[in-house]
């Protein structure tokens, strides 16, 4: 390949948008950011750095920031394909870059602006027969006198989330409250929160990768649709959510489904949703869908991620790091070097 790349990571907490926010990883995804870079490196790939012989270990060495500065300095090492392992959002610094016609690897920021918001992504895909679980949006100033028409345990969870943070599991009516007054007091997620039924079967995640030219097994191989890598199923949850990642890492509570998992037919099913539902959202890089079995087993779509986290097990002290999605690549045969040269072969431009 020809391109000189540069990953760029997030430096800031998105804006409000209608009173809600989305809360910032520490370290703006500077170490998944790393990693992909390191991993672009060692595999010959023209890596643009901020220094010229970054440290291992030290992530910010290997990204640049996601301000206009850091992407201009990118561009004036020499960088022709910007990687956005950040947060995007209507009027992020790089859509200026973008109308000028620098390449890109990762999603519309609009869209992403658009679909962070769980409420409107959730309608889009219940308007689209997509199974969706029954939610409700209780808002500071409704607290006092919200109804919820389906029954508990419910989950309680920011609408502009981030993986598990801020999630709860509960299971009555005064413990709704405390926690959703808990959500507002802390001022981490806005004026309004989201509250859905809770499922309680089988949770997994699918990593759905957009249309292009792939390589699988050393064949190129063209994908006219958007298609699923192998699920994921997650265990070891505590008090019904999944952990956060930071603090427990993937690989000690999920693990790919079987062969014979994947060819049974809800599991089919649930992949088509899930390619359906990226579609809608007009997907240009991966995205990762959550999804739960009820207790009869019937599986729904409840979070919708257009920035799946993407740490891999590339850099020597790293070595637990793989993210859903890597663990999911390793199904088709790909270790983490393969899956990032993948998605920077999916580079795009306006």
């Amino acid at each position: 390949m020809t391109e000189k790349v540069a990953i760029i990571y997030q430096t800031k907490t998105p804006p409000e948008r209608n009173g809600i926010i989305k809360p910032m990883k520490p370290g703006g995804y500077s170490d998944s950011g790393a990693d992909i870079s390191y991993s672009l490196q060692r595999q010959n790939i023209n890596i643009i750095t901020p220094v010229s012989n970054p440290k291992i270990e030290c992530d910010l060495e290997w990204v640049f920031p996601d301000t206009t500065e850091g992407i201009q300095s990118a561009i004036d090492k020499g960088a022709t394909v910007i990687w956005l392992n950040t947060v995007l959002y209507k009027g992020h610094p790089i859509e200026d870059f973008m109308h000028k016609g620098i390449s890109v690897v990762g999603q519309i920021p609009e869209n992403v602006d658009l679909y962070d918001d769980k409420w409107v992504t959730n309608n889009l895909l219940k308007a689209n027969k997509l199974p969706i679980p029954q939610s409700v949006i209780i808002t500071h100033d409704n607290i006092s006198k919200y109804n919820i028409d389906f029954p508990f345990p419910v989950v309680a969870k920011p609408i502009r989330g981030r993986g598990s943070q801020g999630v709860s599991v509960v299971k009555n009516t005064e413990e709704l409250t405390a926690i959703l007054n808990e959500m507002f007091n802390s001022q981490n997620y806005g004026a309004a929160l989201y509250v859905e039924e809770f499922l309680s079967g089988q949770e997994i995640t699918i990593t759905i990768m957009p249309k292009g030219k792939y390589i699988i097994n050393g064949n190129p191989i063209i994908k006219n649709a958007y298609w699923s890598l192998p699920p994921v199923k997650r265990f070891n949850h505590e008090n019904g959510i999944a952990p956060y990642n930071g603090r427990v890492a993937v690989i000690n509570n999920s693990e790919v489904l079987t062969d014979d998992e994947m060819e049974q037919s809800d599991i089919k099913q649930l992949c088509r949703q899930c390619e359906e539902a990226s579609k809608l959202v007009n997907a240009k890089a991966p995205i990762r869908i959550d999804c739960r079995a009820n207790a009869d087993g019937k599986y729904f779509l409840f979070d919708l991620n257009m920035k799946p986290n993407m740490t891999g097990a590339s850099r020597p002290h790293r070595q637990d790091q793989d993210s859903l999605t890597a663990l999911a690549a390793r199904k088709i045969g790909w270790n983490f070097d393969d899956l990032v040269l993948n998605m920077l072969k999916q580079h795009w431009k306006e």
